[in-house]
């Protein structure tokens, strides 16, 4: 009598400790949820096709109907159950834990489970984003339930190829990845349903082995034995598929072969649709199936299963090893857990100092020290990134060239092409701060100063030969100062635009990047994003304002460099210009002596045939004056006069003409680049670059200084943040308080294993 009374207290014991391991485990499951903390809470992870049978297999599981099953996508967020064995709950005891507070669950009935779990289906069935990676927490007590936690995932779609089936192919991109995020979780058991009766069909397996290669956390389930068994005509196909062989199936799974299940079908209900009156019912009808499973199955191989074969077939041999092999797994974790426990309880109480700490430093006298603080960090922060740093991460915050272009726009030339940007120095690296403004400024000189004068046509020569206000004459020196200005203007203005703009571009990328080293040495304003945006909207309006300013005044030299030519500056080659006139004298002398007047008259009728094709970039050397100076006949005075009628009172475009005008314009051109080039680059190195070293320092300090007279809520938004921090401060010391009593529960727990152990 006392031995079995000393049973039966062991056997309560024994209950009591794995009713405390599994509550512990919950609320450690829960937590790791709701805070995103590391701790390894196993648990099984369903996973299957859609209509593979997940739902009704979790059901079968736990001996009761609750969920929103059917064709189709019916489960559209997780559920998550955390089903505890109690043998004084004759019927299913569940509460729902709160969405809004995960402390808090209410008590529900099936039926208002039932409806909660469609509501939620529905609900996001006509959303934009038709599934959710939140789950739907569920704590069950049950006579029947096993001690498991379950996670029931939306179903796996395999969709059809076409543009019409768009929709669907989105839908199962959705959910797969939904799947695959749930699966990275290294203490999930992953629960692989296949509806095959051919194990080379790797449908579900496909989806689970790129997370789980080796499938060694994953237990193989085969479902709807009941419809498979009557496919099989002999009795060795049945052996095979009982028995995959490894180069099927692999023997590393979990369990080392499948599992084979049937789930009756048929709801629980009052309705005349139901087949089921109670859950009892349903229950009895799951081994009554089970039962005819196994008779199916030796019918068809005509002798009797062996213990290993038997014990995997039926949803009560599944439940039985899931339930073992979890309660291995929390109480071989329990010694791990405390440690973790442990560490978050530190870094909780840590985050609370912390808190308090801010809390403290919200008057105006420490908040304007703060500002200041952060103020002559963030400038050094800038300043250390224009002179040249390493710590910022390149393959985050460097760009290439290509990526510059894209981002910042490209130096395009009227012809809209651009310059390979593979001939750049330093194109494929990287870059942020001062050596990306460098290569920029490179890359601008590069292609600037490889601009060539557009092409001229006869037409435009012509034109541009009008009638003085005193006689009407040809002009061929202004009429080559026309052409040059207009096609040094509409060639070299957009090269200014772009060139504001990319640098404009590379300067504000300095922001995020020094937010991020003022991050990575602790020294960030957490929590004060209305005063962070005000420096950051003062940065950037600086930064814009100072362009704009530095471009107005390079478009200054720009206006005013074509529209009067100087010769002293726009014909710097002059030396040039007399050789090539020299040489060009010598060779018409060679090929027209005797009569060049006419020789240049009627070479001139000839070219007067020809088209009017642009010309561009014409040598001096190709130069004709028309004029024989060698000739000892011709007096200047006769020379003067061929050369007036040659230019000032005929209106036939010559050839020597044509050429004179193509070289001064070619001059003019090239001077007014150079010049262009230089002052457009010393501009923006004088008026950009630099006030941001020397002007923007006073300018955030005064704009700053400003906002602390007029009213400092507006600048740290007080009110607000003293709101947000209180909040925070209540979430962590509720997370402290949870951390807490979890570290004493698995104390307790890991104490009462110890001792069992002992025993």
């Amino acid at each position: 009598m006392e031995g079995r009374h000393g049973s039966v207290a062991m056997g309560a014991n024994e209950w009591d400790n794995q009713s405390r391991l599994y509550e512990a485990y919950n609320e450690l499951h829960g937590l790791a949820q709701e805070f995103e903390t590391p701790f390894d809470a196993p648990a099984v992870l369903v996973v299957g096709h859609q209509t593979d049978g997940k739902s009704a297999l979790v059901e079968a599981l736990m001996g009761f109907q609750f969920n929103h099953v059917g064709g189709g996508t019916k489960t559209r967020r997780p559920i998550t159950l955390h089903m505890k064995y109690n043998p004084d709950c004759e019927v299913p005891l569940c509460q729902l834990v709160s969405d809004a507070d995960p402390t808090l669950a209410e008590e529900k009935s099936l039926q208002e489970i039932q409806a909660y779990i469609e509501a939620e289906n529905i609900r996001l069935e006509h959303e934009s984003c038709q599934f959710s990676a939140k789950e739907i927490i569920i704590r069950v007590q049950y006579k029947y339930c096993p001690n498991l936690t379950i996670i029931d995932t939306p179903g796996l779609v395999a969709p059809a190829p076409g543009r019409k089936n768009r929709a669907l192919q989105g839908q199962a991109r959705a959910v797969e990845s939904l799947v695959r995020a749930k699966m990275q979780h290294k203490e999930f058991i992953i629960l692989c349903l296949e509806d095959c009766s051919d194990w080379s069909n790797a449908t579900t397996r496909r989806v689970v082995m790129q997370i789980d290669p080796e499938l060694s956390r994953t237990v193989i389930v085969s479902t709807k034995l009941d419809t498979k068994i009557p496919q099989f005509a002999r009795p060795s196909d049945v052996e095979v598929f009982l028995s995959p062989p490894a180069s099927t199936l692999d023997g590393s799974i979990l369990g080392e072969s499948p599992f084979f299940t049937s789930v009756p079908s048929g709801r629980v209900g009052s309705g005349k649709d139901s087949v089921y009156r109670s859950n009892d019912e349903f229950k009895q009808a799951v081994s009554l199936r089970e039962m005819e499973d196994v008779t199916s199955v030796e019918d068809k191989l005509t002798r009797s299963l062996s213990k290993q074969e038997r014990s995997r077939i039926g949803v009560s041999k599944l439940k039985l090893f899931l339930e073992e092999m979890l309660q291995k797994r929390y109480m071989d974790s329990v010694p791990l857990i405390i440690p973790l426990l442990e560490k978050e309880y530190r870094s909780t109480t840590r985050k609370l100092n912390e808190i308090s700490q801010e809390l403290s430093t919200l008057d105006e006298v420490k908040l304007k020290e703060k500002g200041r603080a952060f103020h002559d960090l963030f400038l050094t922060k800038l300043s250390l990134l224009l002179k040249g740093t390493v710590v910022a991460p390149p393959d985050k915050f460097g760009e290439t060239l290509q990526d510059e272009r894209i981002n910042g726009g490209a130096f395009v030339n009227t012809d809209g092409l651009q310059f390979p940007h593979k001939l750049i120095p330093n194109a494929a690296m990287r870059l942020y701060g001062g050596a990306q403004y460098h290569r920029a400024m490179a890359e601008f000189r590069f292609v600037v100063g490889g601009t060539k004068c557009p092409p001229i046509t006869r037409e435009e020569i012509v034109n541009a030969c009008g009638v003085e206000d005193i006689h009407d004459g040809t002009n061929y020196s202004r009429t080559a100062c026309v052409i040059a200005v207009a096609k040094a203007r509409d060639t070299f203005e957009p090269f200014l635009h772009q060139l504001g703009a990319r640098l404009l571009h590379i300067l504000k990328r300095l922001l995020p990047i020094s937010v991020f080293l003022l991050q990575k040495d602790g020294e960030y304003l957490s929590g004060h994003e209305v005063f962070l945006r005000r420096v950051a909207s003062a940065f950037n309006n600086f930064a814009e304002s100072t362009e704009n300013s530095c471009r107005e005044k390079c478009m200054e030299d720009l206006v005013s460099t074509t529209r009067y030519v100087s010769w002293s500056l726009h014909n710097k080659n002059r030396a040039g210009l007399r050789q090539f006139l020299d040489s060009f004298s010598g060779t018409e002398q060679s090929n027209g002596a005797g009569n060049p007047i006419s020789g240049g008259l009627s070479q001139t009728v000839a070219n007067e045939k020809e088209d009017n094709k642009p010309r561009a970039d014409v040598k001096l050397s190709h130069l004709a004056s028309g004029i024989d100076s060698t000739s000892s006949i011709q007096t200047t005075e006769t020379r003067l006069a061929d050369l007036l009628d040659s230019t000032l009172w005929n209106r036939r475009l010559a050839p020597s003409s044509e050429r004179i005008v193509y070289a001064l314009v070619q001059q003019i051109f090239h001077g007014i680049r150079e010049y262009f080039l230089a002052s457009a680059e010393l501009k923006f190195n004088c008026f950009l670059l630099m006030p941001i070293v020397d002007k923007l320092p006073a300018l955030l300090r005064e704009d700053l200084e400003s906002a602390f007279e007029d009213d400092l809520d507006n600048v740290f938004d007080i009110t607000n943040l003293r709101h947000s921090l209180g909040q925070r401060k209540r979430d962590t010391e509720i997370e402290l308080r949870r951390v807490k009593r979890l570290k004493e529960k698995f104390r307790l727990v890991h104490e009462q294993l110890s001792l069992h152990q002992v025993m």
